[in-house]
């Protein structure tokens, strides 16, 4: 795709993206006095006395106007002639998602920790996450650009551009944003690449190597066909309880692209089970489990290159899956 078709695409998208939020909060914020009320009417004839519809619905007007506000501030920012500066871009990447998590505080109760800081004490790493739920790259993002003050460059699916603010803040600061229906690495896996070249010591690249959010059936579903060509690394990976076996691909591309780059496992609790709406009712409607973002660093030179790689990136999650399971059972 040429770069304008890729500006005239971008300006269609945000000509949709942008007007539905500000009538999605309007909207919300205007008929509050009838769905609030309509909410709460309907988890107690649900038996939910934790109010999880009313709750999800109080955080969804939350999310909008701070949303709005980050898109608001990203224009002022064009208007100043500063669409390049990338720290004012990464200050706001801090802003929003400390405003985010403050109201999943207020609203949800959800209140997250992080273990392991000295791992992000500075940069010039490749983080691999676990992937759980539509919020957990929330949850990197608030450790890394508000808590590290780092500058995360991520892989994200492109489907993610639909939400304007990420859209906006996103594509003025290095990231890739993924064609996950791509069959020919020869455009995707030279772009993670170059994205992970020349990392400062405070610059951090983030992948979810899973490549979705993790449940039961899509493991099954991955572990087959890994069977179909790899028995033996099917049958090495069909211990895991949490987590989706890792996928190869993208995660050597980064290492490939920052040869000198540590490597920083992150895995998170509190966000299970809430990939879809109803399971977020079904999660918030019970005592939330605590939200924990661990971190631990490998240093570049106990990392294998080349084909030892992959079992190695395999090993990794292995042992991953053991730790997000044995705090899941200890909640």
């Amino acid at each position: 795709m040429s770069e304008p078709s890729g500006r005239l695409d971008t300006l269609r998208r945000r000509a949709v993206s942008v007007p539905v939020l500000v009538f999605a909060a309007v909207t919300l914020t205007l008929v509050a006095p009838i769905w609030l009320p309509f909410a709460l009417l309907v988890d107690l004839v649900r038996l939910e006395f934790r109010f999880p519809i009313a709750r999800l619905l109080a955080f969804a007007v939350c999310w909008c106007w701070i949303e709005l506000g980050g898109v608001v501030r990203a224009f002022g920012l064009w208007l100043q002639g500063r669409s390049g500066d990338v720290q004012a871009h990464y200050d706001l990447m801090a802003w929003w998602s400390a405003s985010l998590f403050a109201a999943l505080g207020a609203t949800i109760g959800m209140r997250p920790r992080w273990e392991g800081a000295e791992a992000l004490a500075v940069g010039n790493a490749v983080v691999f996450a676990r992937h759980a739920s539509l919020g957990d790259s929330l949850l990197s993002g608030w450790v890394l650009a508000n808590r590290a003050r780092l500058h995360p460059r991520y892989v994200l699916k492109k489907e993610l551009l639909y939400d304007p603010c990420l859209d906006v803040v996103g594509s003025r600061v290095p990231n890739h944003f993924l064609d996950r229906t791509a069959n020919d690495g020869s455009t995707e896996l030279p772009a993670l690449r170059l994205l992970a070249a020349g990392m400062g010591p405070r610059d951090i690249c983030v992948i979810f190597p899973e490549g979705s959010r993790t449940n039961a059936a899509k493991r099954e579903r991955a572990l087959a066909r890994i069977a179909e060509h790899d028995p033996a690394r099917a049958a090495r990976m069909s211990s895991l309880r949490r987590l989706l076996p890792p996928r190869w691909a993208g995660s050597t591309a980064l290492v490939e692209g920052a040869p000198d780059a540590d490597i920083v496992l992150a895995w998170h609790t509190g966000f299970d089970g809430l990939d879809s709406f109803r399971g977020m009712i079904r999660e918030v409607g019970r005592p939330m489990t605590p939200v924990r973002f661990v971190t631990r660093r490998i240093q570049r030179a106990d990392v294998p290159d080349g084909d030892a790689f992959g079992p190695w990136l395999d090993e990794q999650w292995l042992r991953l899956d053991a730790e997000v399971d044995a705090a899941l059972t200890d909640t």
